[in-house]
């Protein structure tokens, strides 16, 4: 089974250049992976170089902290729609979630999925900084905001993907919503293993190498 389908390709460094953003384009399409995803600023270039291609263009929103008042998220996730994002992926207000405040977590996550119509919402519980309780609830909170995923880490953070928190997750959600997982993916052996945990989809910051090294694997 090939790892391409499953691996959002992500450019999230302050510093892409256009170039560098191409590049990724050109092996989303040539590798058929789900989708390229880019900080906003760079939606509409990548929405150009997708064009005509079944990969979706993906802004992540409120990066990497999810700091930022809920006004602003929404605000940020209704342009990277109105630019071209097909798919949104949403840090929560961790220290609301830290602190309890659910309704206020919900109400975050519930103004960027209204925003972000059509375009289906991944939120980022950054599961590193929470317990095991507060992923479930978080988890919780997500689905109920109307959420089409949730999702493992940004990778900007103190810990990335774990086949513990993939499996907690997608024992809360069930086959209702999608799992991602990302942050430290950089092996197609951990890839599989996330995938057979139970992720459907993987966020890669070198989705290239992770096939590279698959097909060297079954060469």
């Amino acid at each position: 089974m090939s790892l391409a389908p499953y691996i959002d390709h992500s450019m999230l460094k302050a510093d892409a250049t256009e170039e560098v953003l191409a590049r990724y384009c050109r092996e989303a399409r040539e590798k058929g992976f789900a989708s390229v995803c880019v900080n906003s600023v760079n939606i509409p270039f990548i929405v150009n170089e997708l064009a005509g291609s079944p990969v979706k263009a993906c802004s992540v929103v409120g990066f990497p902290l999810g700091a930022m008042s809920s006004a602003a998220k929404a605000f940020e996730a209704k342009q990277a729609v109105a630019d071209g994002a097909q798919e949104i992926d949403m840090v929560i207000n961790l220290g609301a979630a830290k602190q309890g405040l659910w309704d206020r977590v919900e109400a975050d996550i519930r103004a960027v999925v209204d925003a972000a119509k059509p375009a289906l919402v991944k939120v980022i519980i950054e599961c590193c900084l929470l317990t095991d309780a507060e992923k479930v609830r978080a988890c919780q909170v997500a689905e109920k905001a109307g959420a089409a995923f949730v999702k493992t880490s940004t990778g900007f953070s103190a810990g990335g993907a774990t086949i513990e928190d993939v499996k907690l997750m997608r024992a809360c959600v069930g086959d209702r919503l999608g799992v991602k997982a990302a942050g430290g993916i950089r092996t197609p052996e951990f890839a599989q293993a996330l995938l057979d945990a139970g992720a459907s989809r993987l966020g890669a910051g070198d989705g290239m190498k992770l096939l590279n090294e698959e097909e060297h694997k079954d060469a």
